[in-house]
């Protein structure tokens, strides 16, 4: 199976534009490119029965987020601090960067 390319990356702050969490703010914890969905912090939560384990030695219900389609999430810029698309931008080191459409800063980390 081929790598799909996502403009949305592990640590970015997104916000969700529909289903039951629409409106919701979080943060990536998990990127999934081969399926084409995002694991928000908080968004989509749901509960799973798990048994008993060495791990978790009482078992019982455990609430985890379940992954969404990434075309319901839109990236939060951290300059504007407003939902936005991603651009592609050639730094002036040679590097492609991803900015922001709306006020076109830089956001890519390091």
């Amino acid at each position: 199976m081929s790598r799909k390319k996502m403009a949305i990356r592990r640590g970015d702050r997104v916000v969700v534009l529909s289903g039951k969490d629409k409106g919701k703010k979080g943060k990536v914890i998990q990127a999934l490119p081969q399926q084409g969905r995002v694991k928000v912090e908080g968004v989509n939560i749901i509960k799973k029965h798990a048994k008993p384990t060495q791990k978790i030695p009482q078992g019982g219900i455990r609430e985890m987020e379940a992954p969404l389609s990434v075309s319901k999430v839109m990236f939060l810029c951290p300059a504007c601090h407003k939902p936005t698309r991603i651009a592609k931008k050639l730094s002036a080191d040679g590097r492609w960067v991803r900015s922001c459409k709306k006020c076109g800063e830089v956001v890519d980390r390091g």
